[in-house]
């Protein structure tokens, strides 16, 4: 479905003061014909005092960044833009797949828990459609990465409606569309990377490994997700303009082992750093006694001098010195 924009002037107000005006001719008709014993003008003036409200069905208000797809008899008509008082063809009817969905996002704010809520108010909800940049915030998913590790993510999409004849005619509900769209979208690309870098993983699809990760390239799988959810919602007339991680950490169940391993890992690197700092430590401390000659020193003396030195650096607590005071022989 090819989008029809309507060159429908704002001709809203002359439209409605032209209605008004036949209505007071009308009664001033019926007055006439009543005092002169006119019954066709009476009649005329009747005729017209009740069907003539049905024109003004035809009057539309549109604010700014606000659409409206027209149908006739089942056909379509044509879209309106652009904020204005319009007056269009009173047996049109507008058309809304997704005017009674509501989605967690900036602008269809809901308390109920899950992704979509059918309202429930006795108030009709509004035809007109709204081509402002909205936020989709989806629920957190439980989805496994390229390690089979279970993590939770969630993500905040910015989307808006670019056609309009599209989004109402070519998908039946185009807001749970794009909510389905994202979760599809999203556990497609999670499965490729691993939470956190990992060895001999390709996450780009070139047989390379590299060093693609959840935690550590989030914006450049934002952008794959933003790709991804791009190409699946085109044939439903939407554009995403952004997309975000907006919660990212290992499910509960793996999160206390995950964290234990973080930290093992961290303790061995630190343990790394100090055991490298200690031996350039002792090695420039036995070139500086060898360059000095102040003392001479074998090879067992040497062996404890090191064991000592590397004791007192690499050790947890501060060490408890002891002072020889007689002959080191």
């Amino acid at each position: 479905m090819k989008e029809k924009i309507l060159s429908t002037k704002k001709n809203g107000m002359p439209m409605m003061l032209l209605f008004i005006l036949l209505y007071i001719a009308a009664i001033g008709i019926i007055i006439i014909g009543g005092t002169s014993d006119n019954e066709i003008l009476a009649g005329i003036g009747t005729i017209y005092v009740c069907i003539g409200w049905f024109p003004l069905k035809g009057l539309v208000v549109l604010k700014p960044q606000e659409a409206l797809v027209l149908t006739l008899f089942g056909k379509y008509h044509g879209t309106i833009k652009g904020d204005g008082f319009y007056w269009v063809n009173p047996f049109c009817s507008a058309i809304n797949p997704a005017a009674q969905t509501h989605l967690r996002q900036s602008d269809d704010i809901s308390t109920r828990t899950g992704i979509t809520v059918q309202a429930t108010n006795t108030t009709s909800p509004s035809k007109k459609i709204s081509l402002k940049i909205m936020t989709l915030n989806n629920n957190r998913q439980k989805i496994n990465d390229c390690l089979g590790n279970p993590v939770e993510i969630g993500i905040a999409v910015m989307w808006k409606v670019k056609d309009t004849a599209k989004a109402v005619f070519d998908v039946d509900n185009y807001k749970e569309y794009l909510s389905l769209q994202c979760d599809t979208a999203l556990r497609n690309i999670v499965r490729l990377y691993p939470y956190d870098v990992s060895p001999d993983i390709d996450t780009t699809g070139d047989g390379i490994a590299d060093e693609g990760s959840l935690r550590g390239s989030s914006e450049i799988v934002a952008g794959r997700i933003r790709d991804e959810i791009q190409q699946k919602v085109e044939n439903a007339g939407l554009e995403i303009v952004e997309a975000r991680i907006t919660y990212l950490a290992y499910a509960p169940e793996i999160a206390a082992v995950m964290l234990q391993r973080q930290q093992a890992s961290a303790i061995i690197d630190a343990r790394k750093m100090i055991v490298d700092g200690a031996v350039g430590m002792v090695e420039m401390a036995l070139e500086r006694l060898n360059e000095s000659g102040m003392v001479d020193l074998d090879e067992e003396r040497k062996a404890a001098m090191v064991s000592n030195l590397l004791v007192v650096l690499c050790g947890n607590h501060d060490a408890q010195p002891i002072v020889n005071s007689g002959s080191l022989y």
